[in-house]
């Protein structure tokens, strides 16, 4: 499979940090290459035109996407998957809206308090100052940590910005004074006197797992000096504040059902901003033990001296099989992702006909999960119309994307409904070709048969593979009077005979193939 690892362009003696998505470059490339795969690197600029010829030259089936900002602009994060959603290009981690919506803190947080989830109050930006979620008046003298709106945590952050505010007025004066240092827009939000901790999300076969905490820990920090990970810390290995801010993954018994807590919430924020691939929650607990949400960070850093990275370690999960299950992840993003219809992405009404329809959307897939294994073997089974060797086919190909991953040949869509497998496709780019699919296997559920299920599945299937440059489909099936339906089937779905050969499978038993152009 070709990569395309899309990036910002770095200017040659950048900063630290924008440095940094160069060493993940340098890594996720060596990754790829171990997995089998190959890759081109794509510096991108706002001249977003030039980065769709260079996609569309490359022809790669999927982007891997590493791009932070924009210009130096963390505000444009989602400008490079909003072009690939339109271009319909699969891409790794968030969607657009995801990215967007996470990446401002401000939209963040008012998200999470709609949720019901806790985040520390806040005042800003400016010049709206008090915000119509989280009204802070009658103000309260407290200590608040002044940061950018939509630039990385420690952007411009040292230990001046943490400080004591008294009054409404001083809180106004304050933010409109150090706005223009904190990327242009900045708020302030109550600085939470207490332990800190980062836990990263790894996508995986059964949905989502937490990686195993992590808490920072500030050795020696001075009386007065605010414990927080600024842009020394983050950075500048000389300094005192780099030295003495360290990971911990050991914790006593006790911490026990506060480290369950973080794992939940982090969870609903994977849910709650529809997350994919690869994600970190950043906490902060006070001296009374509750957790509050500081950040959702929906593309953290990669390198392998990471907090990611070191998360992986801990867990005993290699970077190469971390990349490997953001690859599976990796398809067309967009804020319902995973309900495709026909037409693009988007709900799909199920049809009153549908056995036991009680809700109103059909879930549509690509990874492949564990118990497909099982359901799949049945689903098959059920339709009657295949033989022992075939059904034992068809498992085999589930078993080999679960095992190999992306650098299995085999592709699928999945439709559940109620959390089941009720009707799939398995598809591949046939060897020794460049645009030329085969649509190995299609199945529906007897009780889902003839709603328009298998039109949706094939719809779907086409979408995916003109997303990764396909131009043809073929399909093979047997020219028996048995099969007349599937034919049928078929041409219903702009597919024509391209050739018959008698008695392939067997003496009377020819065989059919279709193709299609998409």
């Amino acid at each position: 499979m070709k990569v395309a690892i899309v990036h910002n362009a770095v200017p040659p003696n950048g900063p630290l940090d924008d440095q940094d998505v160069m060493v993940q470059v340098e890594s996720i490339c060596a990754a790829l290459e171990a997995l089998g795969h190959t890759s081109v690197v794509i510096a991108c600029t706002l001249n977003l035109e030039d980065l769709r010829v260079q996609l569309e030259a490359q022809q790669p089936h999927l982007v891997f996407n590493l791009v932070e900002s924009l210009a130096g602009k963390g505000c444009l994060i989602a400008l490079v998957p909003t072009l690939l959603e339109a271009l319909a290009v699969p891409y790794t981690g968030a969607g657009a809206e995801g990215m967007r919506v996470s990446s401002h803190k401000i939209l963040a947080k008012e998200r999470l308090l709609d949720a019901g989830l806790p985040t520390p109050s806040w005042a800003g930006p400016p010049p709206r100052i008090w915000t119509k979620k989280h009204d802070l008046e009658p103000f309260e003298p407290a200590h608040y940590i002044f940061k950018s709106v939509w630039e990385h945590a420690s952007f411009n952050l040292d230990e001046d910005a943490v400080v004591r505010v008294d009054s409404a007025e001083e809180m106004e004066s304050k933010l409109i004074a150090t706005s223009p240092r904190l990327g242009g827009l900045g708020f302030a939000e109550r600085y939470i006197d207490g332990r800190e901790f980062n836990l990263s999300i790894l996508v995986g076969t059964d949905g989502p797992e937490v990686l195993p905490p992590v808490e920072i820990d500030f050795i020696d920090f001075p009386a007065g000096k605010p414990k927080i990970v600024d842009y020394r810390a983050k950075w500048e290995e000389e300094t005192f504040e780099y030295i003495n801010t360290v990971r911990r993954f050991d914790f006593p018994p006790e911490d026990a059902p506060l480290l369950a807590d973080l794992s939940r919430l982090a969870l609903r924020c994977w849910e709650l901003f529809d997350l994919h691939g690869y994600a970190r929650v950043d906490f902060r607990v006070d001296n009374q033990g509750h957790p509050f949400i500081l950040e959702v960070n929906a593309n953290p850093c990669l390198a392998p001296n990471g907090g990611v990275a070191a998360a992986l370690k801990q867990a005993g999960i290699s970077y190469d099989a971390a990349i490997a299950r953001i690859l599976a992840d990796a398809g067309p993003r967009s804020k319902a992702n995973r309900l495709v219809s026909p037409h693009g992405p988007g709900p799909v009404p199920l049809n009153n006909a549908f056995p036991g329809a009680e809700s109103t959307e059909l879930a549509i897939r690509q990874e492949v999960r564990t118990s497909d294994v099982g359901e799949i073997r049945q689903l098959v089974v059920n339709t009657g119309n295949f033989t022992a060797a075939e059904i034992a086919v068809a498992v085999e190909l589930v078993t080999d994307r679960l095992e190999k991953g992306p650098a299995s040949d085999y592709r699928f869509v999945i439709a559940d409904h109620g959390g089941k497998c009720v009707g799939y496709t398995c598809y591949g780019l046939i060897p020794c070709t460049t645009a030329s699919y085969d649509l190995y296997w299609i199945a529906v559920d007897p009780e889902f048969q003839r709603h328009g299920l298998g039109r949706l599945l094939v719809a779907t299937t086409e979408r995916f593979i003109r997303a990764a440059s396909g131009q043809r489909v073929y399909i093979e099936t047997s020219l028996r009077e048995h099969y007349a339906g599937t034919r049928a089937f078929y041409e219903r779905c702009g597919y024509e005979m391209a050739s018959q050969l008698t008695d392939f499978y067997a003496p009377g038993d020819g065989k059919a193939t279709f193709c299609k152009q998409i």
